[in-house]
């Protein structure tokens, strides 16, 4: 497939491709880092100015830009207004993020407790990385991180999940607190 040509639809079509033959979440990991890289690649056949507008109180928006009807496969642009971003969260899922317009700083964190205690989480931070344009990060099921972006303007990445993250439980955490608490995401 040309890669100028390689759209959303295009994506979608390969993920469900990958789902349907890999034998585990790492071989899928391997194989969607290589595709985000490919969208990330042709951004200029899916990227719309529409894709930069985010949520003031949320602090960054989420564009769906598909999701299979039982949740599955979700592919989402997401703008982070300067200096914002997430607290520390999961997925629920694997997840695989490129940049595509700016940089994104992302904080790893992992559970220290014996999660016995609903509510209750103790986190330790494990490491930071800052990936810019065209850059992958593969995230397995089960990965804590945070992001921000650092810079004074807009910055896009595409996140491509296992399922829809509004649909899989997953948690949001305040490490000083210690308070793990559910997390959904306002879409635009």
């Amino acid at each position: 497939m040309d890669q100028q040509v390689f759209g959303i639809d295009e994506l979608a079509a390969e993920l469900r491709r990958v789902r349907d033959q890999a034998s585990d979440e790492k071989e899928i990991l391997v194989k969607v880092r290589r595709l985000a890289a490919r969208a990330a690649a042709s951004k200029r056949a899916w990227l719309k100015d529409t894709m930069y507008k985010a949520d003031a109180e949320q602090g960054f928006g989420v564009h769906v830009l598909h999701e299979e009807p039982d949740h599955t496969l979700a592919i989402f642009a997401v703008s982070w207004l300067p200096d914002r971003g997430t607290t520390p969260h999961d997925h629920g899922t694997w997840a695989v993020v490129v940049g595509i317009d700016g940089p994104e700083k992302n904080e790893f964190w992992e559970r220290v407790d014996d999660r016995s205690r609903p509510g209750y989480a103790d986190l330790r931070k494990t490491g930071t990385k800052i990936f810019k344009d065209d850059e992958v990060l593969a995230m397995p099921a089960g990965t804590i991180h945070g992001v921000w972006n650092e810079t004074d303007r807009v910055t896009v990445s595409l996140h491509i999940y296992g399922k829809h993250v509004n649909y899989t439980g997953r948690s949001q955490y305040d490490p000083e607190k210690r308070t793990e608490t559910p997390f959904k995401l306002k879409l635009a």
